[in-house]
């Protein structure tokens, strides 16, 4: 069936969280021009190879609009053609939205961005600027840099000195990089998310340690003149048993803070059988871990990325999401940040028990270069000014998420 939905219906279903998909038809570097706060990317010439993994569920409602460039019917028979039964348009396209009065959020994975800038905003998350964080590096101080991003990203340019701990290995990894309760942990990433959601991570976990973001990442490092290295391979250790353990608790701690649920296989069968809901099943670990053995319909979202990427992972929102980590930190720390976005989050209890499945990670296959954003955060041969004018629009997301009044974020 392909129908209408308004804007004002739309906004409405955001609202009281009712499970809809709305869906972005341009390309991404148009896309990250303006778009609705829960809108996922998704153009045209990709909907065979993703859809369905991305929106699993053939009965939910998706709403689609392409900005006027004339797809949206189109596209709407291919989601029908692949099982989609109710496809609905936007009424009025984006210029409706608009119309109606409502927020338009540049760039991408915007609301997790937006989130990040409410913790700080909410709980103070404590920083220190670029030119402090060089001073104390020259100054042998007792200190620990834990780099939250993917470790490609780190490779690619990192602060001297730093290490990479994607950010759902932060509170797993953390007291065995830097077990002297005195050694100040420092947390960054490129820009601003990464390292607030990271070091609040850490601090919501209460570690001993005195944690502290890299105040606007290597953006920050960057505009103050400092020099980032290339091709660091410094990654973080493994854990023993009694790490681990007292990782879980200290995370299931913050979980239960934020209202997560701890499920059996019973409960997640109950769940996979309710054909009324979208469920989502994820393994944070790492890719290496997944490979090397996972249970059967899970997908692999390193924590970290699912919390920094969810519009791109879960476009469906008011889905219901499971995550597994069969050593319990990492998704109860990840769980404990979706929650607090908004969704009903479960986590996986026990050990990994059923069919598991080895290989491919079930990445989706690459997009082209054309029509992509280039991240001003990204590489390292960013104008100054487009990496200023990027960190000036994230502190400006606070203000916008208040204006556009959708989100249902609540900050523990």
């Amino acid at each position: 069936m392909t129908g209408h939905i308004s804007a004002a219906e739309l906004r409405s279903a955001f609202v009281d969280r009712s499970e809809i998909a709305l869906i972005d038809l341009r390309d991404e570097a148009t896309f990250a021009t303006g778009h609705p706060l829960f809108a996922a990317q998704l153009p045209i010439e990709r909907i065979e190879i993703e859809a369905e993994q991305r929106i699993p569920r053939k009965t939910v409602p998706i709403a689609l609009y392409d900005g006027g460039i004339g797809v949206v019917a189109s596209a709407a028979s291919r989601l029908a053609t692949l099982g989609y039964s109710d496809v609905r348009l936007l009424e009025g396209d984006l210029a409706g939205w608009r119309s109606a009065g409502y927020e338009l959020f540049e760039d991408v994975n915007s609301y997790s961005k937006a989130f990040g800038e409410l913790i700080e905003h909410r709980r103070g998350t404590p920083s220190l600027s670029a030119p402090e964080v060089k001073a104390l590096i020259d100054d042998g101080a007792n200190i620990a840099i834990l780099d939250a991003r993917r470790f490609d990203e780190f490779n690619t340019m990192s602060l001297p000195g730093g290490i990479s701990v994607p950010g759902a290995e932060l509170v797993l990894r953390a007291s065995a990089i830097a077990p002297d309760p005195e050694t100040t942990i420092i947390v960054n990433c490129a820009g601003r998310t990464r390292s607030i959601v990271g070091a609040q991570s850490l601090i919501n976990a209460e570690l001993p340690n005195k944690v502290r973001t890299l105040r606007n990442g290597t953006i920050g490092w960057t505009l103050a003149g400092l020099t980032l290295t290339r091709g660091r391979q410094a990654r973080f250790p493994q854990v023993d048993g009694s790490s681990a353990d007292e990782a879980r608790q200290r995370a299931r701690n913050v979980a239960y803070r934020a209202g997560v649920k701890q499920i059996d296989q019973f409960i997640l069968n109950g769940l996979k059988s309710d054909e009324r809901r979208t469920l989502y099943r994820f393994d944070v670990r790492t890719a290496e871990e997944y490979a090397r053995g996972h249970l059967v319909g899970f997908l692999s979202a390193p924590g970290g990325q699912l919390v920094q990427e969810t519009d791109h992972f879960a476009p469906v929102r008011g889905a219901r999401i499971v995550l597994a980590d069969d050593l319990g930190a990492r998704a109860d720390m990840t769980a404990s940040w979706l929650a607090q976005m908004g969704w009903e989050v479960y986590v996986l209890t026990g050990p990994f028990e059923g069919a598991i499945e080895t290989g491919d990670p079930h990445i989706l296959p690459p997009r082209p270069a054309a029509g992509r954003y280039r991240r001003p955060y990204e590489g390292t041969d960013n104008p100054a000014a487009a990496m200023q004018a990027y960190l000036d629009w994230e502190y400006g997301l606070v203000d916008q998420l208040a204006r556009d009044g959708t989100h249902g974020f609540f900050v523990i």
